[in-house]
């Protein structure tokens, strides 16, 4: 991808000011803090055409927050029940999708990569940008199956007039096991984005900067979790002339409107999807046979 200041970071690397003498041959003797090495100019530029990548995966992670966050609550006015004596503690739920990784992530390197592969040819059997943008989509479809789920429980708490129940004491007719399937398709959507994020940073930056590289996918985690709080915020400031104050207002989840929420959430993960397939077809995977670039590295 080619950036417009690209022109810009070339003059990094340019002396705007030789050192010339007049009967001497000497060498510029530029500070390194006014000057670059060519290297250290295409570095950055490679970091650079990745940061829209990146940006697109923040979102995702925003919806993992969300995820995790009221499915704790939901859990609380749900049926925990095993067995008749074990009750799975709602704060738990988190753990799902790591349980789906678990199976998951083996089936899909031995089995589902193989197979693709003798289709496409590629090692890794998808791109690594492939393989994000699938993530990306599987997330907005976990939000909406979040938000189909929601409308199930606030629809059995209705049935049963316990809209004013109290959570755990008082517990919904509906098992908990409900919040499995948007656990289940988000760990898919995991397997694709999370690993292939990795795995594109790694392969396509440079020999020197590759550990470097790989906290993107962290730092794209952790702006996710600090946004949701901000965009939790938001979603009740722009609501609070609603009958019911705002959408995520309240202790009583049952008289919110988190499906509502989970909407919005898959609706933008929609977006950003499309923004992402904007951003993926304008970017270009380094050559292979280059000294830096990784094993395994292909062209779309």
């Amino acid at each position: 991808m080619k950036f417009p200041f690209d022109r810009f970071l070339d003059k990094a690397a340019i002396d705007s000011k030789p050192d010339m003498k007049l009967g001497k041959s000497e060498a510029p003797s530029t500070s390194p803090w006014k000057l670059c090495r060519v290297t250290q100019v295409e570095n950055a530029k490679i970091l650079l055409s990745m940061v829209p990548i990146f940006c697109c995966t923040i979102i995702m992670t925003l919806c993992l927050a969300q995820l995790q966050t009221f499915s704790i609550e939901q859990g609380y006015t749900m049926d925990t029940k095993v067995t008749k004596h074990f009750h799975i503690p709602p704060a738990s739920l988190p753990f799902i999708p790591i349980m789906f990784l678990i199976v998951l992530v083996p089936i899909y390197d031995r089995i589902f990569v193989p197979v693709i592969r003798k289709f496409t040819g590629i090692p890794t059997g998808v791109t690594h940008l492939q393989r994000i943008g699938v993530g990306l989509i599987l997330a907005s479809v976990s939000m909406a199956v979040a938000s189909i789920v929601e409308v199930k429980r606030k629809r059995v708490a209705n049935d049963n007039n316990m809209l004013d129940a109290f959570p755990v004491i008082q517990p919904l007719p509906i098992s908990t096991f409900w919040l499995s399937f948007q656990y289940f398709i988000f760990g898919i959507a995991d397997i694709f984005t999370y690993i292939g994020l990795l795995q594109f940073f790694y392969s396509e930056a440079p020999k020197g900067l590759k550990s470097t590289s790989t906290c993107f996918l962290w730092t794209s985690m952790a702006l996710g979790y600090f946004l949701s709080t901000i965009v939790v915020k938001c979603i009740n400031g722009a609501t609070k002339h609603t009958k019911s104050g705002g959408w995520l207002v309240g202790n009583n989840i049952n008289r919110n409107h988190l499906n509502l929420f989970y909407l919005f959430l898959s609706i933008v993960s929609l977006i950003n999807f499309f923004v992402y397939l904007f951003v993926s077809k304008r970017y270009k995977y380094r050559p292979q046979g280059t000294k830096v670039s990784a094993d395994g590295s292909s062209k779309e």
